[in-house]
């Protein structure tokens, strides 16, 4: 058994077979064949063996050409290797004798030379060929997956997912119904994967570090999103133990959800807190219901465009907006966000367009719309239509100047106009609200306020650019803090300046799912959070637990303290003490 400790992004103990994706995206899935099927899959893993040695042959070649014999003599040593045959009649015994197929067969052979090669310490001359196994391993694997290659999507046996990362349209792929959890080498607390595992309510821990050579597909696995573990090969006494914390969670959440979700979100002091719903897909929308949110705070719409080759229609825009309105009814407020594309979250179709070095500093959000019109106006119209039929509200994300704040309502006032020629029917009260998301707009605060109807604080961005650090890089999680001191000022600095302006002001980002912050975030004056569906019951929890009086000296002691540790800390004692069952 081996434990690997991550960073614990959504909730849950998941337990089954490992599904592996290597850092290509090429799947290494755990399936048998019927033993009629076996000679075929021998000759699969045959041609794909010679298809490899083939290249290697001719990289070799190459390199001998263009670096000397001394180069090429790398990929001369991979193509005897792959035309080696002890290696090869060791993995088509297992596809004979255990009946698996050719990629898992690979994979379990490949990966058991790894092991023992890594065994020998990183200063022994046979670690160096580890580097070696893998690139072989990648080449066979590859050409087994072009003669039959398979998405997420269409995974039908259930297992766990472990990658060195996923892209949040690989996310977006992935079935709850199959995909019991998933665990990945890199990545961060908030990274857009993250959140959308959250959105999914798939268990899921990221950050772990290098841990794929460790395993082959197949091998039972367990991930535990609450304290962030992926466990290998779980001994007998630790499968049982989670399995009956499985059991105790499922069984606890379906109490708790019940219990709560009708009950008003008000302190003991009678001060009430509207709890709204982060949503990514309009099926989400349910989910909010079932929890108890009063409205969608954020309803993120890029999930319309990930995975697709083409820009969504108006149509395709406005039907989506339709689905989630009606679901939560005419009366709920819904706060539709712009399009955030960019950094992460490039379709397909744009990647190529928009290369960039530093794509979180570059080309994003509402600085890609402003320069993409047609696309922009598009689900604008989109959004204005929508509104004739429940309570919509538009929110423009990563505004960091007050001009492009201004563009933006100004594209909507143009977009008002052509709906009004055409006849079209929308809610000429639409609210309308900015993401402070970037320190420039958290100290312009008090001019942005004088534009808007609404703030919506987006704290998983205000952490990385206040901090510099990336969300998604695991090298930096350290530093990543929503409880940074830096942090605090800004987010109070912003409540202020929306307070003066008498406008609502909200918190949409993870920090407003985390229960250690829910006293914190009362305390600086805040009576808007808009939660992942699945944390709303534990965050209600401790609303109705504590008073506004424990709140407000909360914050205020907080606020005094000069470290994200010591704030960390002393906001967990709190909670602790004031609602003692709610943290693990």
């Amino acid at each position: 058994m081996e434990i690997k400790r991550g960073i614990p992004v959504s909730p849950g103990i998941a337990i089954g077979p490992a599904l592996i994706l290597d850092p290509e995206g090429v799947r290494v899935p755990q399936r048998l064949v019927e033993a009629c099927q076996v000679q075929e899959e021998v000759h699969r893993l045959r041609s794909a063996l010679a298809a490899a040695a083939r290249d290697a042959r001719s990289s070799q070649q190459k390199v001998d050409h263009q670096l000397g014999r001394q180069f090429g003599a790398i990929f001369a040593a991979h193509a005897v290797l792959l035309e080696d045959a002890t290696l090869e009649q060791e993995i088509v015994d297992l596809i004979l004798k255990q009946h698996h197929a050719a990629e898992y067969a690979v994979s379990q052979v490949v990966r058991r030379a790894i092991k023992r090669f890594s065994d020998f310490g990183e200063q022994h001359f046979m670690a160096s060929r580890v580097a070696d196994l893998r690139d072989i391993e990648r080449s066979i694997l590859y050409h087994l997956s072009n003669q039959r290659r398979e998405s997420l999507r269409h995974l039908r046996q259930q297992a766990i997912v472990l990658a060195h990362d996923l892209t949040p349209s690989e996310t977006a792929e992935l079935d709850p119904t199959f995909v019991q959890g998933f665990a990945t080498e890199s990545g961060g607390r908030t990274s857009h994967t993250a959140i959308m595992a959250g959105a999914l309510q798939i268990p899921a821990v990221v950050g772990i570090g290098p841990f794929l050579d460790d395993l082959a597909g197949g091998d039972l696995v367990i991930v535990d999103g609450n304290d962030g573990l992926l466990i290998i090969a779980p001994d007998p006494h630790t499968l049982a133990r989670y399995q009956a914390a499985r059991s105790e969670l499922i069984s606890l959440a379906s109490q708790q959800h019940s219990q709560l979700r009708d009950l008003p979100a008000c302190t003991r002091d009678g001060v009430e807190i509207t709890l709204l719903g982060n949503i990514e897909f309009p099926h989400e929308s349910q989910n909010c219901i079932e929890r108890g949110a009063v409205g969608v705070g954020l309803y993120r719409t890029e999930f319309l465009y990930l995975g697709r080759q083409t820009d969504p229609s108006e149509e395709e825009h406005f039907e989506a907006y339709k689905d989630v309105i009606h679901t939560m009814g005419a009366k709920r407020p819904i706060v539709i966000r712009t399009l955030d594309l960019g950094a992460d979250k490039f379709p397909p179709n744009r990647v190529s367009q928009y290369p960039e070095r530093n794509p979180f500093l570059g080309l994003r959000s509402v600085r890609f719309c402003l320069r993409n019109l047609t696309l922009f106006k598009t689900q604008l119209r989109a959004i204005l239509r929508a509104s004739a039929f429940g309570n919509v509200r538009v929110m423009f994300p990563m505004v960091s100047t007050l001009l492009e704040l201004r563009q933006c309502k100004m594209l909507l006032a143009e977009v008002k106009e052509d709906l009004d020629e055409e006849g079209i029917p929308f809610d000429r009260d639409l609210q309308v609200g900015t993401m402070i998301e970037v320190p420039s707009a958290a100290i312009m605060a008090d001019q942005l306020a004088r534009e808007v109807d609404f703030f919506s604080i987006g704290t998983n961005d205000l952490v990385q650019y206040t901090l510099a650090a990336d969300r998604s890089n695991e090298q930096v999680a350290s530093l990543y803090s929503a409880a940074d001191p830096a942090v605090l000022k800004l987010i109070q600095q912003v409540v202020q300046a929306a307070n003066r302006q008498h406008i609502e002001v909200n918190v949409c980002g993870e920090m407003s799912a985390d229960p250690i912050f829910t006293l914190l975030l009362l305390g600086m004056g805040l009576r808007t959070l808009s939660i992942t569906p699945h944390n709303i019951p534990v965050v209600k929890k401790v609303i109705r637990s504590v008073s506004l009086t424990d709140a407000e000296r909360t914050a205020q002691e907080a606020l005094q303290l000069e470290t994200a540790r010591d704030v960390t800390n002393f906001l967990r004692e709190q909670t602790r003490r004031l609602v003692p069952d709610v943290l693990h």
